[in-house]
């Protein structure tokens, strides 16, 4: 019967998806053929998106790069601030609200105090403005831009869910893709994200040939690291000392796909009871009844776990009852790269001899007396 409704959707959603690919393709050839041409600019831009509907993982994805770049050159990210209440270019500060700058500006932000991070939804325009306020600057990363091209990248990153398989996927509206699958070829580093730990070297293989990636590509694996519980507000940690299979936790999620997490935290807790919202979700006050309800009704040890991007929002909600506030911790997550050192290293070099060649940057190098 699920299978029979599935089809009728298809049927149903196929002509608005023909339309979209129509519509998306015509973009892309005028820009493949330069009919329309894109702002390039003196500075390294790297691209970090995916041509699928979120849940790939481009905020760690893009702090990964962050860690490679910052210790050896002056690095900013630029991004929309998708759902933020401003407009117009924002430089963010970490006292400042999700709400003026969208959550995961602000979460970067947070974390690298010493990056410059900055909002726009034209994102030429955010370029100059941060090309003019930071004359040495070495590089600007484009947050969730593959699709995006009015400005032309010097290196692209496409990131793909290891779960969904571009090749199993559909168009927009019946299925997640943004782009046609040919998309693919105007990355120049391909990243499956989301992969098992243990994944084995079949798994990898059918990666590779649903891929199939060009020679001037380079294709990774990588998964999610998750680290020790932190507090939202204020809460004492003492909690995830040592065995966590008598702790029941009610979890609190506002992301693309929260499968993996919730698998995870499976792993460790007595039980786990999940309240799952929309990605990027404001929390409402009738949102904090509804938690501190599911709360009440959980016996036993007990504390309440969100994500490190859902955190930032919750942050904001002050008037959270004081025994709740105590309760509530994130866990904050990082990148790990499958496979063997050397294929870090080789990720590694990919970003930091493309900045590194760059003619602004040898020319910022010299000027300082050092080339």
């Amino acid at each position: 019967m699920r299978h029979n409704n599935n089809i009728l959707l298809m049927l149903a959603l196929s002509p608005f998806a023909l339309i979209y690919r129509m519509v998306v393709g015509v973009k892309n050839f005028l820009y493949d053929n330069q009919i329309i041409t894109p702002k390039e600019f003196d500075m390294p831009i790297i691209s970090i998106g995916n041509i699928s509907m979120g849940g790939t993982g481009k905020t760690p994805h893009t702090e990964l790069i962050v860690d490679i770049l910052k210790t050896r050159f002056q690095v900013a990210v630029l991004s929309r601030g998708y759902k933020r209440r401003t407009s117009g270019y924002l430089e963010v500060r970490a006292d400042m609200s999700y709400l003026q700058t969208g959550d995961e500006p602000l979460q970067m932000k947070r974390k690298f105090d010493d990056v410059v991070v900055a909002v726009c939804e034209n994102r030429a325009k955010g370029i100059r403005r941060l090309m003019d306020d930071y004359p040495d600057l070495n590089v600007v990363l484009l947050d969730d831009a593959f699709q995006h091209r009015r400005v032309k990248p010097g290196l692209s990153v496409l990131l793909n869910n290891f779960h969904h398989p571009l090749s199993r996927d559909y168009m927009l509206p019946y299925g997640r893709l943004r782009e046609s699958t040919t998309a693919v070829e105007r990355a120049d580093i391909i990243i499956i994200t989301k992969c098992p730990e243990n994944m084995k070297p079949m798994e990898r293989r059918i990666m590779l040939k649903d891929i199939d990636p060009k020679p001037y590509q380079y294709l990774f694996f990588t998964t999610f690291e998750y680290h020790r519980p932190l507090p939202v507000f204020s809460g004492d940690t003492s909690v995830f000392d040592g065995d966590l299979s008598n702790v029941n936790i009610l979890v609190i999620s506002g992301i693309a796909f929260s499968n993996n997490f919730i698998e995870y935290l499976k792993d460790f807790y007595a039980s786990v009871q999940h309240l799952k919202f929309r990605d990027h979700h404001n929390f409402s006050k009738k949102d904090l009844l509804n938690i501190q309800a599911a709360y009440a009704q959980i016996h036993g040890k007990k504390c309440i776990i969100t994500t490190e991007k859902d955190s930032v929002r919750l942050a904001e909600h002050t008037d959270f009852p004081e025994d709740l506030k105590s309760a509530i911790f994130y866990v904050p997550i990082s990148v790990k790269l499958l496979g063997i050192d050397e294929e870090y290293k080789q990720l590694e070099n990919q970003f930091i001899s493309y900045v590194s060649t760059n003619k602004r940057y040898s020319k910022l190098y010299k000027n300082t007396g050092l080339g």
